[in-house]
């Protein structure tokens, strides 16, 4: 029994750090596929939101110190990413932002649709089953 428990402790802490990866890669994503230079030329920034813009994407260079803030709750670095890109840009810059490199779509929900979406889960929709609950009635015979 003992045994047991032990391997499914371990699967489960390897599942967990393998999807938490999976969540610091999207952030990583989030701040390479934007070149930040031409952001901050495009939107006239000044040179101090242009260094906490950088400051921000250096934050977490390595997945250790990003797992150290977000290892209980890896969905919440995108609202804190993009709450702080909106407060250094400004309502009005990060619209223009969002237009231009999230089609005017919120980025957190961007990432989230993509995370929802991801191929390597697809097939687990078909063997999945739903049950629906009675919702308190009795069961009917037929």
């Amino acid at each position: 029994m003992k045994k047991i428990l032990i391997t499914a402790l371990l699967i489960g802490t390897f599942s967990l750090g393998y999807a938490q990866s999976d969540y610091y890669n999207d952030y990583r994503r989030s701040v390479t596929d934007v070149n930040w230079q031409t952001v901050v030329a495009d939107l006239l920034l000044s040179n101090t939101q242009a260094n906490q813009l950088y400051s921000l994407n250096d934050q977490y260079t390595d997945y250790n110190g990003w797992n150290r803030v977000y290892a209980n709750n890896p969905d919440r670095w995108r609202t804190d990413r993009y709450s702080e890109i909106e407060r250094i840009l400004g309502r009005d810059k990060y619209a223009k932002f969002k237009n231009k490199y999230y089609k005017g779509q919120n980025p957190v929900a961007v990432y989230n649709r993509n995370k929802n979406n991801d191929k390597r889960y697809k097939h687990m929709d078909k063997k999945a089953k739903v049950y629906q609950s009675n919702k308190g009635k009795a069961h009917k015979n037929k």
